[in-house]
């Protein structure tokens, strides 16, 4: 087998690997790049690789770093099956359509506003697109080996195990009869309120792990109770919390907490808003599928009866001008789109707000330089300043972090010849590869961006 990386080297975005084994090729996740100017870009250059050279691809997980990229791989020829969990295909149904009709609004702004380099601006796929690519994938049971050749004595075969994190996500474990290639793809953690904890994998001759924080350790802090001292600060100042969720997986872990805190009477009676299309419609999956999570029926009803679902424009434009304190969740978890946009212009400005950061917050993304300090933030060409109050709460975080990787590692029976670290910022991904090195005694990479190396 070779392996060939295309993403998520020197950053957490642009999931890409390529396999190739016994004249097949392979590609396991197909992520956009997303963060600073020259990370996009890469999005709009051709594959390094004939697109029509690609018989399939797995994705371990639905976010848009992992599977945005199948539309455009999509229009560069790319015919072939998509494989993944049932999960991540009804998660991918949400997102995709989403993410192309994105790349349309943006184009449509560009036009408006003259700033692109095309005219007529172009998106680089658009929401029919997306909703084209969804017929190409095919979901598929987890436990149990699935064969991508029938040849007997080359075969090369695969299978899904869960790893927690959202909905559907899955190592993926391609053998091809004398070696075993696992790849991580997202890590969850092992006490997350809604989710189950990674599952234990026994073999892996090579691995290749992430490292989004292989440079941290997570707050040995209860992040509910955090997230309710926060919002007793912010009530009591006649302030309102606006909280920049991903739509998928943090979205509903804030109603989750939100909701104990409230029937527990931590926090006072307060008007809770979802503002992202998005969101809820991941909201109404996970609530079907409540029973694949720690979730009951019960709590999905008492979820439904404290929040308000703001689902048209109308209602979002209507929600920003309200000034009564309140709780906003909303799109994107890194404030670099969407919804959450407005509501950042609306209560940035005013020091008795508070702004929660529920997750990892790439570099270059408005989220980054709000946490890190900035001022102002430039909003639709304004430069708003930052008066609210500023919380990054790391413990609400969806990804392991160094320790429970490890942890997720030690389960195996022997330990990996080769293990390649990479969906880390640089610090991040070095830091995790002297943790492995150190843990395990064995050989730790951190590959560059188009290597390509012998498994």
């Amino acid at each position: 087998m070779k392996l060939t990386f295309l993403g998520a080297t020197d950053t957490v975005t642009g999931s890409k690997y390529l396999l190739s084994s016994h004249n097949l090729n392979v590609l396991i996740d197909c992520g956009l790049y997303q963060g600073v100017k020259r990370l996009r870009e890469r999005n709009w250059q051709p594959l390094p690789v004939d697109v029509a050279s690609i018989d399939a691809v797995i994705l371990t997980h639905a976010h848009i770093d992992h599977s945005g990229y199948l539309p455009a791989l999509m229009k560069q020829g790319f015919n072939g099956p998509i494989y993944c969990s049932a999960g991540t295909q009804e998660l991918c149904k949400i997102l995709l359509p989403d993410a192309g009709y994105l790349q349309e609004e943006d184009a449509r702004f560009a036009l408006k506003h003259k700033f692109s380099k095309h005219h007529p601006p172009k998106a680089l796929y658009t929401e029919q697109d997306a909703r084209q690519v969804l017929t190409q994938i095919k979901s598929v049971a987890q436990h149990q080996f699935i064969h991508l050749t029938d040849h007997k004595n080359k075969p090369l075969k695969f299978m899904l195990t869960p790893v927690g994190h959202i909905l559907g996500a899955c190592a993926v474990h391609i053998d091809d009869g004398h070696k075993r290639l696992v790849f991580s793809g997202d890590i969850g953690r092992y006490n997350d309120a809604i989710m189950p904890q990674p599952e234990a994998i026994e073999r892996a001759d090579v691995m290749v792990v992430e490292s989004t924080y292989g440079d941290k350790l997570h707050e040995d802090l209860d992040p509910k109770q955090l997230l309710g001292q926060i919002i007793c600060d912010t009530l009591s100042r006649g302030g309102s919390v606006l909280i920049p969720a991903f739509a998928v997986g943090r979205a509903q872990l804030m109603l989750y907490y939100i909701k104990q805190l409230a029937l527990a009477g931590a926090i006072p009676k307060v008007p809770v808003y979802l503002n992202s299309p998005m969101a809820i419609s991941a909201t109404d999956l996970y609530k079907k599928s409540n029973r694949q999570l720690k979730l009951t029926s019960q709590d999905c009803h008492e979820i439904d009866a404290m929040t308000t679902y703001v689902r048209t424009q109308e209602e979002s434009v209507a929600l920003n001008e309200k000034t009564f304190p309140s709780i906003i969740i909303s799109a994107s978890g890194m404030a670099s789109g969407g919804r959450v946009v407005h509501h950042l212009k609306s209560l940035l400005p005013d020091h008795r707000n508070s702004i929660v950061f529920a997750g990892y917050q790439a570099t270059g993304t408005r989220g980054q330089a709000i946490v890190a300090g900035a001022a102002t933030t430039k909003i639709h060409g304004q430069e708003i300043p930052v008066k609210a109050q500023i919380h990054n709460v790391e413990g609400l975080s969806a990804h392991s972090d160094y320790s429970e990787t490890i942890r997720w590692l030690s389960n195996l029976n022997e330990i990996p010849q080769q293990v390649y670290v990479t969906h880390g910022e640089e610090t991040a991904s070095d830091t995790m590869r002297k943790h492995l090195r150190d843990k395990f005694n064995c050989s730790v990479r951190v590959p560059e961006l188009g290597e390509t190396v012998k498994i």
